[in-house]
């Protein structure tokens, strides 16, 4: 092997791969567009493949253990095997469709503190180290998450954090390995409650949305949490006053602190 192959396979001097997105706000259900800039190296070298797909930054329980791990959560290919000449440049175009649950983590302008989502690039190249590139999205709430996300504010809660958590919520029309919480500080009229949590998982007719409200302690009891779920469709959402709907469950669980 020569000096500069050997050198390539070891990834100096090797083909470089970089992603220009064409729009980096996105939403679920939507298209982020884009091409794959692709430079030749030193030396021609077989490129395997080429694949661009979604990832997150995904929170894992293991025992008593917690960590992070990066979860690609979409994919697809772009073409199939090819050479790339020493020096020489290609572009590929895509368009990659947005799932329907990827978390939400821009809103209001503002980026949701803990949300890493993004596009990412593979370039398979054979005997050789993959080349690869991670171009961050903002992804918006659709009308519907927006019109209950305002309805939050609007009751007086504030945005606390923002994960992603490996596993399932039961009961819901869930897909992905994964799933959103949106944590909201309880205000002062829901004097039993710590803070809510809120989930949405999505498809392209419908929403499940998941309420987890922590309830504080009592004198001589400990803190629990409450559940409550219900559907809101993508398209017929407005005819409902969402802060009244959702001050229903809020005041029944946290409306007054439980002392006994």
């Amino acid at each position: 092997m020569g000096f500069k192959k050997l050198l390539a396979s070891l990834g100096a001097g090797g083909a470089s791969v970089e992603t220009v997105l064409f729009e980096e706000n996105v939403v679920p259900g939507g298209v982020v567009q884009g091409e794959v800039r692709i430079q030749g190296g030193s030396v021609a070298q077989e490129i395997q493949g080429l694949s661009v797909g979604l990832q997150a930054r995904v929170e894992v329980e293991s025992g008593e253990e917690e960590y992070k791990r990066n979860v690609e959560f979409t994919k697809v290919q772009l073409g199939g095997e090819f050479t790339v000449q020493a020096g020489a440049a290609h572009t590929v175009p895509f368009g990659l469709e947005i799932p329907w649950e990827t978390p939400i983590t821009t809103f209001l302008g503002t980026h949701l503190h803990g949300m890493s989502v993004g596009v990412t690039t593979e370039l398979a190249i054979a005997r050789a180290v993959d080349s690869s590139d991670l171009d961050p999205v903002n992804v918006h709430p659709l009308p519907a998450q927006q019109a209950l996300l305002d309805a939050f504010g609007r009751l007086g809660f504030r945005f606390k954090a923002a994960d992603l958590e490996q596993g399932h919520i039961r009961g819901t029309r869930q897909q992905l390995p994964f799933y959103q919480e949106i944590e909201f500080h309880a205000p002062q009229q829901y004097r039993g409650l710590n803070q809510v949590e809120l989930s949405f998982v999505a498809d392209d007719r419908e929403m499940d949305v998941v309420l987890e409200m922590d309830k504080k302690p009592g004198l001589f009891t400990e803190g629990s949490d409450t559940y409550r779920s219900f559907t809101v469709g993508l398209n017929d959402f407005e005819g409902t006053d969402w802060a009244a709907y959702l001050n229903q469950w809020l005041a029944e669980v946290g409306g007054k602190r439980n002392w006994l």
